[in-house]
């Protein structure tokens, strides 16, 4: 189905919510739990919910005595290797609450852009819904080349929703919103909708983040959302804090307005 508006967001069949590293590690770590409860809140209404976290590198960052972010392709690999251990185990030990079962996917971009390993990513989560199993889906940054700095997952997130045929796509962020210009900057104003096709004029998009732990930012974020909202999958940019406000279809965040088209699975 299309998601035309946000009063229709609690019928969506199939969401994926993506949430980036500054929301999950460091200091707030604890953020994970309130994440959980609202997947789980989704998850119990009978939705479909894939989560795609980043957060493997800055969650590995304190085991090897990591200050900031490492610069060297090497070291961010160490630091997923040990962060994504971590991380998966955070998610289902809030999960286990529930009773709910996570699944791991890691992918590339290349995984996404190759058909065969398109196709099998695709049959296994799909076969994970059908389980009632919500998988956890990050970038494979342990093997990943250039692909570790796509954006802070964004751009995996919108293809993720493309791949799974999603009626909804949630991109989280510490931002609660879109703006007119830099949250921080005078005179921004923020915007509650943004329509199919809108080209956004005037509107000043940075390219980074406020945290310095995750790639991403506004731009990425507009990209992936209109790459969504092209095959019709509406998508919604907010705060990791107001996912539940979010996902109950409140009035929260950025809405984009997704062109209008069949959704059915095949």
């Amino acid at each position: 189905m299309t998601i035309a508006d946000r009063s229709q967001v609690p019928a969506a069949r199939r969401v994926v919510v993506k949430v980036g590293s500054s929301s999950i590690s460091g200091d707030n770590a604890g953020q994970i739990a309130p994440l959980v409860d609202a997947l789980a809140e989704a998850h119990g209404r009978g939705t479909q919910v894939i989560l795609v976290s980043s957060g493997a590198i800055a969650t590995g960052m304190p085991y090897l005595a990591l200050d900031s972010r490492p610069t060297d392709l090497a070291t961010q690999q160490a630091a997923a290797a040990v962060g994504q251990n971590v991380l998966i185990y955070r998610y289902q030990d809030s999960l286990d609450r529930y009773d709910i079962v996570a699944g791991q996917v890691l992918l590339t971009a290349g995984d996404m852009e190759t058909p065969t390993h398109r196709v099998n990513a695709q049959r296994a989560m799909e076969r994970l819904l059908d389980l009632r199993i919500l998988p956890i889906v990050n970038e494979n940054d342990t093997v990943a080349t250039h692909e570790i700095r796509f954006g802070d997952n964004d751009r995996l997130a919108a293809l993720v929703a493309l791949l799974v045929k999603a009626d909804l796509l949630v991109l989280l962020s510490d931002v609660d919103a879109l703006y007119t210009k830099p949250p921080h900057d005078p005179g921004a104003v923020r915007i509650d909708e943004v329509a199919f096709d809108d080209p956004l004029e005037g509107v000043e998009i940075g390219s980074t983040g406020l945290s310095g732990l995750g790639t991403g930012g506004a731009l990425t974020k507009v990209s992936a959302a209109r790459q969504a909202a092209e095959e019709g999958t509406a998508v919604i940019l907010t705060a990791t804090t107001m996912v539940r406000d979010a996902l109950r279809g409140e009035a929260v965040g950025t809405w984009f307005a997704p062109a209008q088209q069949d959704r059915t699975l095949q």
